[in-house]
């Protein structure tokens, strides 16, 4: 069951925006900072659900929820056996039911390839391997939409490495890809935003630059990218120079602290502030979302205390 309305991809895809306004969205003239100041309402947070995955899906959703995220973000391995295919319609308008009722919004998916199903790579010069990553990335279009997701975000790096052939034919097929399923994705109301990550995660699209020419040469408004404070190692400027000079192609950011552990575990409370000024004077409205990669705290504390610090943050900025 595809949903009906898409608050923001129908917005900006279903217009034709004059040339004049399109210079105003990239430069982010001051008369909208203004207003952007004057009418923020806050951010709104969104928790990943793999740092709790053991438990049953009412559950997740209503510990994200209590915490106070308003969206919840989903790695689609943690949902299946096999693949996404074996989410009937039945189980997946149930799903979303239950995210509903706990007073969420599904923000997305990410860890698109991430097994399972195994045997998935986008940029192998195997092109059986890559097509059939590319189908499942369309099952996975379809899925989002059903979930009523805006965005998936594709890291997955270790499905996207170059496997024996240079950084610029792995870059080329990942372009690729990205464009074979692109208009599915806009028939479909999603966005797919690829995903920066270090050198020592993957070596292909390492920093926004990098994303930002993938992003470019499919020429598509399905195919976006977002930041991550935790994959700017490869980055020379801070965070707050990088979400500018980016800012009209980021549709998505992910936090966490440095070393991927929850919020409150190290220095974002005050290294964080600057960045998250700059988004509010930009007035980035859409999902800010916790992704984390220690788990050992289990859900509940790392979904409390990374809450706790984000409105920290919040009450920082002016």
């Amino acid at each position: 069951m595809r949903k009906q309305t898409r608050r923001k991809f129908l917005q900006v895809s279903g217009a034709a925006l004059s040339t004049a306004a399109f210079g105003s969205l990239l430069t982010g003239c001051n008369q909208e900072k203004s207003q952007s100041k004057t009418d923020w309402a806050g951010f709104k947070y969104a928790m990943c659900n793999e740092s709790m995955q053991q438990l049953p899906w009412s559950e997740q959703c209503a510990t994200i929820a209590a915490a106070g995220f308003t969206g919840i973000e989903i790695a689609p391995f943690t949902l299946v056996q096999e693949s996404v295919l074996e989410i009937t319609p039945l189980k997946r308008n149930e799903l979303l039911q239950i995210i509903k009722a706990n007073g969420l919004e599904c923000a997305g998916l990410h860890w698109l390839l991430a097994p399972p199903p195994r045997g998935l790579h986008f940029t192998t010069p195997d092109e059986l391997v890559r097509n059939r990553s590319v189908d499942y990335l369309k099952a996975l279009i379809d899925f989002c939409a059903d979930l009523e997701g805006d965005v998936m975000i594709f890291g997955s790096p270790k499905q996207r490495h170059t496997q024996g052939i240079s950084r610029e034919e792995a870059t080329q097929y990942f372009a690729d890809g990205l464009a074979a399923v692109a208009d599915h994705a806009q028939q479909e109301q999603v966005k797919i935003l690829i995903e920066h990550l270090d050198s020592t995660q993957t070596d292909v699209v390492n920093t926004l630059a990098e994303a930002k020419a993938v992003v470019e040469a499919v020429n598509h408004p399905a195919i976006q990218m977002m930041f991550d404070f935790h994959n700017t190692a490869d980055e020379t400027e801070p965070f707050d120079t990088l979400i500018k000079k980016f800012y009209a192609k980021i549709a998505h950011v992910h936090v966490q602290e440095m070393d991927g552990k929850h919020l409150g575990q190290g220095n974002a409370l005050n290294d964080f502030v600057k960045a998250f000024q700059t988004l509010k004077d930009l007035g980035y409205d859409k999902w800010v979302s916790l992704e984390v990669f220690d788990f050992a705290p289990g859900g509940k504390v790392i979904a409390e205390e990374s809450m706790k610090v984000l409105k920290q943050i919040e009450a920082k900025l002016i």
